[in-house]
């Protein structure tokens, strides 16, 4: 329609179809999420999901257990506290409260923590064990049969002795209350199944477990806080001695602790004490999941941490999973993350890292986008009024190259701190479709005059492209902001090798551009600078309306 040869035709094809492919956006993302699994690594994590990393930037909600994650893996038992009036036992002959606590502590396979540190501190007295219950986090005790010795249960006191007299169990309140895990040993008449009730117990001892707060966990807890992180402590310990660890940790709302064994099971009603609470005591591996889901209700992004097999099914609800290095094997399989040094301090810096990404993925987003912004209003217009492509390819290369790919490189790699904001493809085409409408128009007009005051074609091409480029720098100024000084020295390079372009002979000729004193490159240059100010003045006007509504 436009009476062109062939080839110039083709030509002008080449140049709009190509030029509205964002091909180097995806390249970058790559490239920056990948360099940020490599920096992780450098901090001892170990990044299994890719994607991970920028999920963790959208976290506004972290549910932590408290064993191995405030505080430190180890525990050590620090005191058995007798409820009979003699240390020996009744029906066990010599044996004594810590001969029971050996034997029952190395009945077990595969003991976890509680158990691991009674079977240290008392060791076993080598009985036979005829019959045993492991530990279950759902039940909240184990049984162990000594034949002779008798039939014992270890426990949590508010199941172990829930027939106990009054005094055993505000005893054992009291002394959760100072941060300890207590574990009741009780005696059974007849060895308990996993199935059937607890009947039959005789309260013997309480057993003082000490859980050490780890000496970063109230900075870290600090940080979440100070970024609009809710932090919720989440555990199958005592309500009272999760509140006393939580409150050590900086952790609101930590002196009304919940005992989840209240909590109603459907996530719908469960989704109001889960906002409205931040430490759970009591709690089984299903309730974990539960409220994962019931958080997932309330729009909520949620990170699990945790390192037990009963934080597993919560780590896979979650939409990421943080294990710790010294976890099972089976939640380090299912966590996206896994902190190899079993240091949650360092979960600061992993956030930033996310931040970095997400942010800079951003930055060249809305140069990208921009580019195929001006490149669909150079193709539609083209086609609608029929005249010759305003460009040919080997400028929008030279234009993508300096004001896209190259520096976009740089952009996608540096450090970002900006808090993660919701809503980043609604600020990307808020961003990019004005600003490449004003780098379209800009770019017409000085084609259309310097055509209109009989300049050759060549002649109005290479207006239109000195034109576009002015407005495509005021671009990637404009979304490397905050401008510092490497930000600064990364545009300016980009200028010094446009103006390299136009007046060394040899770059001219191969990119068939010049500014010689003639009129259409006055027009040129007028017109791209009041194209840049208009993309300052309407990116100024889009950052006022273009942010998200708080959060309720």
């Amino acid at each position: 329609r436009a009476d062109l040869p062939f080839d110039e035709a083709v030509r002008g094809t080449i140049a709009g179809s190509v030029t509205m492919v964002p091909e180097g956006l995806v390249l970058l993302t790559s490239i920056a999420m990948a360099v940020s699994v490599i920096r992780l690594a450098n901090k001892r994590v170990l990044v299994q999901d890719m994607p991970a990393v920028e999920v963790l930037a959208r976290v506004d909600t972290i549910c932590v257990d408290k064993t191995g994650t405030l505080t430190e893996p180890g525990m050590t038992v620090q005191e058995i506290v007798l409820l009979s009036d003699a240390g020996e036992l009744s029906g066990a002959g010599e044996s004594s409260v810590r001969d029971v606590l050996g034997a029952a502590g190395g009945a077990e396979a595969n003991p976890n923590p509680t158990l691991e540190a009674i079977a240290a501190a008392c060791p076993s007295p080598g009985w036979p064990v005829v019959a045993s219950t492991p530990f279950s986090s759902a039940r909240k005790w184990s049984a162990a049969d000594l034949g002779q010795h008798g039939a014992w249960v270890l426990g949590a006191p508010e199941i172990v002795g829930a027939s106990a007299p009054e005094d055993v169990r505000r005893r054992a309140d009291d002394l959760a209350a100072g941060g300890s895990r207590v574990v009741l040993l009780s005696r059974a008449s007849t060895m308990p199944t996993p199935d059937d009730p607890l009947v039959g117990l005789t309260p013997v001892a309480l057993i003082v477990i000490s859980q050490q707060l780890r000496p970063d966990a109230a900075q870290t807890v600090s940080y979440f806080l100070d970024q609009g992180v809710t932090v919720k402590v989440i555990s199958g310990d005592n309500a009272a001695t999760v509140g006393a660890i939580a409150a050590r940790a900086g952790v609101p709302g930590a002196d009304h602790p919940v005992d989840a064994r209240d909590l109603p099971d459907d996530p719908q009603a469960l989704a109001e004490p889960i906002s409205s609470s931040n430490v759970f005591g009591r709690v089984t591996p299903l309730q974990k999941q539960q409220m994962v889901a019931a958080l997932h209700l309330r729009e909520s992004t949620v990170a699990m941490t945790g390192d037990g097999v009963n934080d597993v099914l919560a780590l896979k609800k979650a939409d990421l999973g943080i294990a710790m290095g010294s976890g099972s094997g089976a939640t380090r399989a299912v966590a996206q993350l896994v902190l190899l040094d079993d240091k949650w301090s360092v979960m600061p810096s992993v956030v930033a890292e996310g931040r970095r990404v997400l942010g800079n993925i951003e930055r060249v987003s809305d140069v990208f986008l921009t580019k195929t912004a001006y490149s669909v209003v150079f193709s539609v217009m083209t086609g609608l009024f029929a005249f010759a492509f305003p460009f040919l390819p080997r400028h929008l290369t030279l234009i993508s190259a300096l004001t896209i790919g190259i520096p976009g490189f740089f952009l996608a790699l540096m450090p970002n701190t900006e808090r993660f904001r919701p809503g980043f493809l609604r600020r990307v085409l808020l961003f990019a479709v004005p600003s490449g409408v004003i780098c379209a128009s800009s770019a017409l007009i000085s084609y259309t005059v310097a055509l209109r005051v009989g300049e050759p074609l060549a002649n109005a091409q290479a207006a239109a492209c000195v034109t576009l480029f002015i407005v495509a720098v005021s671009v990637l100024a404009m979304s490397a902001r905050p401008l510092n000084a490497i930000r600064l020295a990364i545009v300016g390079s980009m200028v010094a090798m446009f103006l390299a372009v136009l007046f060394i002979p040899f770059l001219s000729r191969f990119f068939a551009l010049s500014l010689a004193p003639e009129r259409y490159s006055l027009v040129a240059v007028v017109t791209g600078f009041v194209g840049a100010a208009l993309v300052w003045v309407v990116g100024r006007y889009v950052d006022r309306w273009r942010r998200p509504p708080a959060r309720a």
